[in-house]
C-alpha cells in the first residue's frame, strides 16, 4: 500500500537545494550482524512509483523498487558498521557511522540530508530529521529500500556460512527460534556481544 509522501524534496529545491539525499538504516534492533545505512539522491526528472517504507513492502516489491532506484536515481550508496563496531561504540553511534559511510560512498555530493528520525553527528551537511520519514519522504523511503535489500542479501550469505541460527529467515532479529539457537549454540563471532548481560541473554 503506498505511503503518503510529502513534498520535502520539492520544498528544498524551491529553496535552491539541488541534490537532497535521503538516509535510513536497517538492522538497528537485530542481535546479529551489521547495521546498514542507505543514501539515495533521487532524480526529479525520473520519478519512481511505489516508494514506501521498506517494511511495508513485500520482498518482490522491494526488489523491484531497488532495481528502479539503481536505474533512475542520481546516486545511491550503502554503508555499514560491523557487530564488533556496534559492541565497541554502541548501536546509536554505529548507526551514525554507517550513515556517514553511506554518504562517503556517494559519487555526487549532496547539499542537504533528509534523515529518518535521526540527526547525524559529525557531518558538514545541513540536515532535516523526519519522524517516520521512511513513510513520508520519497528519498528516505528509497534509502530504506536500498539498505534493506543490501542487508537481506548480506544476511543470506551469512546464513549459508553460519548454520543453526536461521539467519536467512530471521535476518538476525531476535525471533523465538533465533533466541533458542543462541541459548543452544552460544554466540557466533558475528553476534552483537553487548546483548550479553552478566553472562546471560536479556530476553
Amino acid at each position: 500500500m503506498p505511503g503518503t509522501m510529502e513534498p520535502f524534496e520539492e520544498d528544498l529545491r524551491a529553496r535552491g537545494v539541488v541534490r537532497p539525499a535521503g538516509l535510513d538504516e536497517v538492522g538497528r534492533g537485530a542481535l546479529f550482524g551489521p547495521v546498514l545505512a542507505g543514501a539515495v539522491i533521487l532524480d526529479p526528472a525520473r520519478p519512481i512509483d511505489g516508494l514506501n517504507d521498506s517494511k511495508r513492502l513485500s520482498r518482490r516489491q522491494r526488489e523491484a523498487a531497488f532495481g528502479a532506484i539503481a536505474e533512475r536515481a542520481v546516486d545511491w550508496a550503502v554503508g555499514l558498521a560491523s557487530a564488533p563496531e556496534i559492541d565497541r561504540i554502541n548501536i546509536l553511534q554505529a548507526t551514525h557511522l554507517a550513515m556517514r559511510r553511506a554518504l562517503a560512498g556517494l559519487r555526487h555530493r549532496p547539499d542537504h540530508l533528509l534523515v529518518d528520525a535521526l540527526e547525524i553527528e559529525a557531518v558538514e551537511f545541513e540536515q532535516t530529521p523526519i519522524v517516520k520519514g521512511d513513510a513520508r519522504c520519497e528519498s528516505i523511503a528509497a534509502a530504506s529500500i536500498v539498505a534493506k535489500c543490501a542487508r537481506d542479501a548480506l544476511l543470506a550469505g551469512y546464513g549459508r556460512a553460519i548454520r543453526g541460527y536461521g539467519l536467512s529467515q530471521n535476518m538476525g532479529y531476535g525471533t523465538e527460534e533465533h533466541r533458542a539457537a543462541i541459548m543452544r549454540l552460544g554466540f557466533s563471532d558475528c553476534h552483537r556481544k553487548t546483548f550479553r548481560v552478566q553472562g546471560t541473554l536479556p530476553f
